[in-house]
């Protein structure tokens, strides 16, 4: 949150320098007639960079000259600043450059958000910390290998604002843990379950739409009714589900859960409004920012440009930082209680959301993207097809091999050029590419060995006698020469023998035999 919303006169020329930077980041994502290039974003981000340096020069002059040991922080030029940091880290994700320490900011801010409003709710599982803690690991490692590299000396001072970051979210991250390990193990079940009910009934009162059908509502419900059964007793206090004793650790977060699933089920039965009239316009804007942002989810790898998720990112935060104590406040400055607890909910699936899409971003640069999707279908093609049992006919490789020759022939001394420049991303196009190749080899391969082995068992064993009584071991298995009706058909095949005879012999004297026909037909 910030604490002043003024501009000290010290600051303004720092705040006009990082109010042109974000401008000229904001013209380059806003042009969607050409494509985003590294070239074009990290001058822009050296010269934040030194304006940052400027802005703590200032301000240790600033407290050594007012006799103070901290400033009124942060204030509107450091909101400005976390505002232009998070578009220039979206920049370079759209570059392909991911995996570059300023890339990672965006994302830090993210989860910090993801963090404060999990804290707030006091109704999460170690399911939800996990990722969370893995992300920020991986940034961790991003930041020490950018410290590491000789040639990123002089970028000491971007390391030391990315490290800040990354302390608080671990230490909000470490906080939520603690909580988490004062619940007991034997409490753990029925709390995970609590909190997958209460996420299912969140799920159907976030939705516009009346519920369709009963089943799910009714099965909801009976879960509510076991859970009181067995593990509550008269007084309204969780047991031991093994000793059925009273566990006096975290019985407030348990009860808090099963009311408020209770209160949820009814406000679903009885059809009520589910948020206050006051607060209908934050719930609209909050429903419509999160259906957006699930079906970039789908079209994401086609029609996402990573820039375009600040607009969101901003519209939420907005939305965050007007609240007052925690509550959404309304228009007339009310701060309504009926559906509070839907807009935190639609709030921070909105911010998991932008999470999942930066994750979902691959190091390739969006002029490279369009081949990069061409590619990872093929690969799903090719990876289908060898599930599925592989290929009876090299002509089933032929639409893909042509693709991959086409995509390959594009490479230029090894590399994919676009307008004359080589943009981020050679590697992995160039791994897909090779990938692709080695699937369809093994697609060959296995097709001939199949071949082999079906002609082998196809064949005849040599010195064997097909269709005939053979003698000894000559004799083929397929018939079953010890059947004691054996002799039987024999004395029918003789009879049938001496009717042919018979039957030649009538014939009269100008008839022509068979072979006589066919000579004369000749």
């Amino acid at each position: 949150m910030v604490n002043s919303n003024e501009i000290p006169k010290v600051e303004q020329l720092i705040y006009d320098k990082i109010g042109e930077y974000r401008e000229q980041l904001t013209a380059l994502k806003m042009d969607h007639s050409k494509f985003m290039k590294s070239t074009d974003i990290v001058p822009i981000y050296r010269k934040m960079i030194a304006t940052i340096n400027e802005l703590k020069v200032i301000r240790r002059q600033e407290k050594a000259d007012l006799h103070l040991e901290h400033l009124d922080l942060p204030n509107k030029v450091d909101l400005l600043i976390d505002e232009t940091f998070q578009v220039v880290s979206l920049c370079l994700m759209t570059v392909g450059l991911t995996r570059t320490a300023p890339a990672t900011y965006v994302s830090l801010s993210t989860v910090q958000r993801l963090l404060e409003h999990i804290g707030e709710s006091e109704i999460y599982t170690h399911l939800d910390l996990v990722p969370i803690e893995k992300r920020l690991k991986e940034i961790e490692d991003i930041i020490s290998q950018d410290e590491a590299d000789q040639s990123l000396a002089d970028r000491e001072d971007e390391h030391e604002l990315l490290k800040f970051k990354l302390k608080q979210c671990k230490n909000e991250y470490n906080s939520l843990l603690k909580v988490l390990e004062k619940v007991p193990k034997s409490l753990e079940p029925i709390l995970n379950s609590l909190i997958s009910i209460r996420r299912a009934l969140m799920s159907i009162l976030a939705h516009t739409k009346v519920i369709q059908s009963d089943d799910e509502l009714h099965v909801i419900q009976k879960e509510l009714n076991e859970i009181k059964t067995q593990n509550i007793d008269k007084e309204g206090n969780f047991l031991d589900p093994e000793t059925k004793e009273v566990v006096v650790e975290s019985q407030g977060l348990l009860k808090g859960l099963y009311y408020d699933c209770m209160v949820l089920v009814k406000d679903i039965l009885f059809n009520d409004d589910k948020v206050d009239p006051a607060l209908k316009e934050i719930f609209s804007t909050l429903l419509e920012i999160k259906s957006n942002l699930e079906g970039l989810l789908i079209t994401s790898r086609w029609t996402l440009r990573k820039t375009d998720l600040f607009q969101y990112q901003k519209q939420l935060d907005a939305i965050d930082n007007a609240r007052q104590n925690g509550y959404f406040v309304a228009p007339d400055g009310s701060t309504p209680k009926k559906g509070q607890i839907i807009l935190l909910y639609l709030l921070r699936r909105s911010y998991a959301t932008i999470y999942k899409l930066l994750e979902s971003s691959e190091p390739v640069s969006e002029a490279l993207q369009p081949l990069h999707n061409q590619l990872t279908t093929v690969r799903r093609c090719l990876i289908d097809l060898k599930t599925m049992g592989g290929i009876s006919s090299l002509r089933e490789l032929y639409p893909y091999q042509l693709k991959l020759a086409s995509l390959d022939n594009l490479r230029v001394d090894g590399k994919f050029m676009v307008d004359g420049e080589i943009p981020e991303g050679q590697g992995t196009l160039n791994a897909l590419l090779s990938e692709c190749f080695d699937i369809t080899h093994e697609l060959t391969i296995e097709m001939y060995e199949r071949n082999e082995n079906s002609d082998e068992q196809d064949a005849p064993v040599e010195g064997l006698v097909i269709g005939t009584k053979g003698n000894g071991e000559n004799r083929e298995q397929n018939y079953d020469y010890e059947d004691p009706n054996a002799q039987g058909h024999e004395n029918e095949d003789d009879e049938e023998d001496e009717e042919d005879e018979e039957d030649s012999e009538e014939l009269p004297s100008y008839a022509p035999t068979p072979n006589e026909s066919d000579a004369d037909s000749t």
